[in-house]
C-alpha cells in the first residue's frame, strides 16, 4: 500500500470518535484524533429507536468531523455504526440520511465484528503472551467482552449493557442508592451468564479496560496520585485498584454537579460515570480478577489494522 492517509469514524452511542492516519505500507502514524459528543441513544435507546433531536445530534457530529478530515486531504472515509444504531428500529433511516445529506456511506457492524475489531485495537499496545486476557469495552449501548491471547481472540460476546442504555433503564437517583447498585448488579449477573461460563473454560487474572468510561476512571485515579501526568499522551497504564476503589466510592457519594468538579472528570461523561464504576467494580470481583490495564487503543485502532491488512 502507498503512503496514503484514511479516516476512521467510529459512531458509538455517546460520542463519535474520528481518528486520521496516514497508512505506510504495514505501519501507520495517527496525525489527529478528535470526539463529538452525541449521546445517540437519549430518550429512545430502551424504545429501540433514535429520536429526531438525536438524529440531528449525529449529523452535527458528522459534520464537525468532516471539517477536520478535510485538513489532511484524506484518501477515504470508514465509517462504523455499533449498539444505538445497530439495535434501532430507525438505525438504516439514520445511515440513508448521512449519506444524503453528506454523502457519507456507514457500514452497521455486527457485535461480534465490534469485538474482534476491538481486539486488533487492543492487541497493538498490550502485549498478548499465553495467558488469557480478558478485554472489556464499555459503550453507551452494548458492552463488548472479548477472552484473548497471542493466539488471537479465544471467546467474545456483545451484550446490550451499555451505560447510556442502563441509565435510561434503571434512571437512578443522584447520587445514587445502595439500593439500586443492588438492582443493576443483580441485573448485570442475570445477563451475563456466558461470560462466566467463559472465564470458566479461560481462567483470566488481568482485565482490560477500552473506552471513554474507563479512560475516565484512570485519569480521575491519576489526577489524585499522579498529578504530572497527562493521560491523554499515554495509549496504556496499569491502574492500581485501591485507588480505583477511592474513585468509585467517591462517585456514588455525589451529585452530578459534585462530579463534574472532580478532578479528571470528563464532563461529557458526568451523567453515565457511576454506571460505568459499578460495571468495572462488579465485573472485578465478580470474576476475581486481581489486575486493571487501560487501554486507549480500540476500534478506531483495530480499524485502520484491518484496512492495511486490507480485510475491508
Amino acid at each position: 500500500m502507498e503512503k496514503t492517509r484514511v479516516a476512521i469514524i467510529d459512531l458509538g452511542t455517546n460520542t463519535f470518535n474520528l481518528l486520521v492516519a496516514e497508512v505506510n505500507g504495514s505501519s501507520y502514524r495517527i496525525l489527529a484524533e478528535s470526539k463529538y459528543p452525541v449521546k445517540l441513544g437519549k430518550g429512545g435507546i430502551n424504545k429501540a429507536i433514535i429520536t429526531e433531536e438525536a438524529m440531528e445530534r449525529g449529523i452535527e457530529a458528522l459534520d464537525s468531523h468532516l471539517i477536520t478530515t478535510s485538513e489532511y486531504n484524506v484518501a477515504g472515509i470508514f465509517c462504523f455504526a455499533t449498539s444505538a444504531i445497530r439495535s434501532a428500529t430507525n438505525g438504516n433511516s439514520f445511515v440513508q440520511r448521512v449519506k444524503q445529506k453528506l454523502g457519507l456511506p456507514i457500514r452497521i457492524i455486527p457485535g461480534d465484528e465490534e469485538a474482534e475489531t476491538i481486539f486488533d485495537g487492543v492487541k497493538q499496545v498490550i502485549p498478548m503472551a499465553n495467558d488469557p486476557v480478558l478485554i472489556m469495552d464499555i459503550g453507551g449501548g452494548s458492552i463488548e467482552f472479548i477472552i484473548a491471547n497471542k493466539t488471537g481472540v479465544l471467546w467474545k460476546d456483545s451484550y446490550n449493557l451499555g451505560v447510556a442504555r442502563l441509565l435510561e433503564q434503571f434512571t437512578p437517583s443522584d447520587p445514587i442508592r445502595v439500593s439500586e447498585i443492588s438492582t443493576i448488579e443483580k441485573h448485570l449477573k442475570s445477563q451475563l451468564g456466558t461470560l462466566f461460563e467463559a472465564v470458566k473454560r479461560f481462567p483470566v487474572k488481568l482485565l482490560v479496560g477500552t473506552s471513554g468510561s474507563v479512560d475516565t476512571l484512570a485519569s480521575i485515579v491519576c489526577k489524585e496520585r499522579y498529578p504530572l501526568l497527562d493521560i491523554n499522551k499515554i495509549t496504556s497504564l496499569y491502574i492500581e485498584l485501591d485507588g480505583l476503589e477511592e474513585a468509585h466510592n467517591l462517585l456514588l457519594s455525589l451529585n452530578i454537579d459534585g462530579r463534574r468538579v472532580v478532578p479528571g472528570m470528563d464532563p461529557d461523561r458526568v451523567d453515565t460515570i457511576v454506571l460505568a464504576s459499578i460495571i468495572v467494580q462488579w465485573v472485578l470481583k465478580e470474576l476475581k480478577i486481581q489486575a486493571l490495564a487501560m487501554c486507549a487503543f480500540a476500534l478506531k485502532e483495530g480499524a485502520i489494522l484491518q484496512i492495511i491488512q486490507s480485510e475491508f
